[in-house]
C-alpha cells in the first residue's frame, strides 16, 4: 500500500523530470539514464533512496574528502556509476574501485562502463566475501548509495558492521540522504560505535541532499 501511494503521488511528477531540461547543468535528461531509472523506481519505490539519479553536486560533495592515493575505495549500491564518475574524476584509478550492486542490469551496465574496476553482484552486508580484494590495510572510504532508511535497523547495522569491518583506521564511510537527519539512527550508531557528522548539503540536486560521515567514535 505505501509503495502504492507513492507511485500514485509523484507519478506526475516523474514524467515532468524525465521530459524536462536538467536544472544541474541545461543539458536535456539523456535517454539512457534518468527515464530509464525513473521507471525502475516506479517499479519498486522502496528499493531506490531517489527518485533520479544522483546530479553533479552531490556526487562532488559525497567524494569531496576521496583523494587519488586512498585506494582501494569501496562503492554501496552505485547503480549507474555516477558517484563512480565523480570518484575519477578525483584521480582515483578505477582499479582501485569496488564496486557492489545487487541489481545485475546494473551490474552489466557497470562492468561496461568501468571495466578496470571490480564490480561485484551481491548483498552489501556479505563484505568478508570480498576479503582477497582488500589490502591487509583494508579501503581507504565507502561511498554508499544504498536506501537506508528503507530498511530495518538489522539490515543498517550489518551493513555497517560489514564496511566498518574492511575500513582502515581512520576512513570514512559516507552516506547521502534526502531526510533532514542522518539516515543511521543514533541507537544504531551508538551500538556500532560510530559516531555521524554532515558535511553538507547539494541544494541542487533533485531533490536536494545531504552528506554524511559517519566514522569510529573512538
Amino acid at each position: 500500500m505505501q509503495a502504492h501511494l507513492i507511485r500514485q503521488r509523484t507519478r506526475g511528477l516523474l514524467q515532468a523530470l524525465a521530459g524536462t531540461q536538467s536544472l544541474i547543468d541545461n543539458r536535456p535528461v539523456r535517454q539512457d539514464s534518468a527515464p530509464s531509472y525513473l521507471r525502475a523506481w516506479l517499479a519498486n519505490p522502496l528499493k531506490f533512496g531517489a527518485v533520479a539519479p544522483s546530479g553533479p553536486a552531490l556526487a562532488a560533495l559525497i567524494t569531496s574528502e576521496i583523494y587519488a592515493d586512498d585506494g582501494p575505495i569501496l562503492e554501496l549500491g552505485p547503480g549507474k556509476g555516477v558517484l563512480t564518475r565523480a570518484l575519477l574524476a578525483r584521480g582515483v584509478p578505477e582499479g582501485e574501485l569496488i564496486l557492489i550492486e545487487q541489481r545485475a542490469d546494473f551490474v552489466r551496465l557497470l562492468r561496461k562502463r568501468f571495466p578496470a574496476a571490480h564490480v561485484e553482484s551481491m548483498d552489501a552486508d556479505q563484505l568478508e566475501r570480498l576479503a582477497p580484494l582488500f589490502r591487509d590495510d583494508g579501503v581507504g572510504a565507502v561511498i554508499s548509495g544504498l536506501p537506508l532508511l528503507n530498511m530495518p535497523p538489522t539490515k543498517v547495522r550489518a551493513i555497517l558492521a560489514a564496511a566498518f569491518g574492511q575500513l582502515r583506521p581512520g576512513g570514512a564511510f559516507y552516506q547521502f540522504t534526502y531526510m533532514p537527519r542522518c539516515p543511521v539512527s543514533q541507537k544504531t550508531l551508538q551500538r556500532l560505535g560510530l559516531k555521524a557528522d554532515r558535511i553538507g548539503r547539494a541544494m541542487w540536486n533533485i531533490p536536494p541532499a545531504a552528506v554524511y560521515r559517519i566514522t569510529r567514535a573512538v
